[in-house]
């Protein structure tokens, strides 16, 4: 059967009944950020302080002095788990792509605060020490790692290798990446004091589902006949289609600092799908004139699922993996720079004066305040 034929399912599956419920998780975040604010006193005795704004963004922000230093720590998630089951259906080791999927979930955020990632540390941990004994996935993890960083040239500092047999499950391997980066001048610093009415919002092209939503994913293999192996319209398996690696900004956003353009402000499209465009806390107004192409497993996946499109883009980047808000003068040419990176971009709306929502005119669709409670 192919995607094309398949005719989907008459109940709709939503990230929560996939087993990933916000509702729950968020007033931890909210809870550990109240009680981590409180901690800042401490750099005072090293003659440092916080960015303050920085709290509740996606990277933490110190002032030493002559620069700002701006750390992350992320995890993959669940995607693996799409690699291991290919692996077993096709033969192939995956792990490069999903090296890269785990550095972009750390760097992709830090540099929405205005930093040059500087140096990345692993965290690899298995259910067990044979893990480590498939010397092809361990050495495409290794290999695939090592490219990601080239490409977004920082150091690999070193990292960590336990085996949590009882902790993580035998076979499997949990992936995180830490990451500190130099804000440098400090003029590049982009925690949205800038931001406000008349800026406009550039999004760059996501290369599919990047590494958020595929609890969702997984869930939805069950609907399929043929599973990861379903054919999608552009030729690819539904499982190679999900493990398309998530696409790394940082050397977009370095191009475009040598360009001259500092962004008002960044948000990396992950969790809660385009309802993070509502994370800075200001009262504005974002009203979305344009949207990206859908990449073909995101279209895939929003109709198998029964999803309508308040749903999908609530939970998925459906096309748009980080979005840049620059001043209007600096729109166009940052989509000439983003693109001259290779990855595409397109000036999708702009910032105005009014209720803070997410206006997505060509779909109809309104996210408010209460859609997105991150602080």
């Amino acid at each position: 059967m192919s995607a094309q034929d398949a005719s989907p399912p008459a109940t709709t599956l939503s990230y929560e009944q996939a087993g990933v419920n916000y509702d729950l998780i968020d007033p931890l975040k909210i809870s550990a950020q109240r009680a981590a604010a409180a901690t800042g006193i401490h750099l005072a005795a090293h003659g440092f302080s916080e960015v303050p704004a920085s709290r509740g963004e996606s990277a933490y922000v110190v002032d030493v002095g002559p620069f700002y230093l701006a750390s992350i720590v992320e995890c993959l998630g669940s995607k693996a788990l799409v690699a291991d089951e290919m692996q077993k259906l096709t033969g192939r080791s995956y792990y490069d792509a999903i090296a890269q999927d785990t550095i972009a979930m750390a760097i992709n955020d830090l540099i929405t605060v205005g930093a040059t990632p500087l140096v990345v540390q692993a965290y690899w941990a298995a259910g067990g020490s044979d893990w480590f004994g498939d010397a092809q996935r361990a050495q495409t993890l290794v290999a695939g790692w090592k490219r990601a960083c080239d490409t977004c040239g920082v150091a690999w500092g070193g990292g960590e290798t336990p085996a949590l047999a009882g902790i993580v499950e035998g076979g499997r391997i949990d992936l995180a990446a830490s990451c500190t980066g130099l804000i440098q001048p400090k003029e590049r610093l982009s925690v949205g004091d800038r931001l406000g009415p008349g800026d406009a919002i550039v999004l760059l092209a996501s290369s599919g589902i990047h590494a958020n939503g595929l609890s969702l994913a997984r869930k939805l293999v069950e609907r399929l006949p043929q599973g990861y192996l379903t054919p999608l319209p552009d030729g690819t398996t539904y499982g190679q289609a999900l493990l398309a690696p998530t696409v790394l900004y940082s050397p977009v956003t370095e191009a475009l600092f040598k360009a001259g353009i500092v962004p008002h402000y960044c948000a990396n499209v992950t969790g809660h799908g385009w309802r993070k465009l509502l994370r800075h806390p200001a009262k504005l107004t974002y009203r979305m004139q344009a949207i990206p192409k859908v990449p073909a497993v995101l279209r895939f996946i929003q109709e198998q699922a029964r999803q309508d499109d308040r749903e999908a883009y609530s939970t998925l980047n459906m096309g748009a993996g980080f979005a840049l808000f620059v001043a209007e003068k600096d729109a166009q040419r940052t989509v000439d720079v983003a693109q001259a990176c290779g990855v595409e971009a397109l000036v999708a709306g702009r910032v105005e004066a009014g209720d803070k929502q997410l206006l997505i005119e060509p779909l109809g669709i309104r996210f408010g305040d209460d859609d997105l409670q991150l602080r």
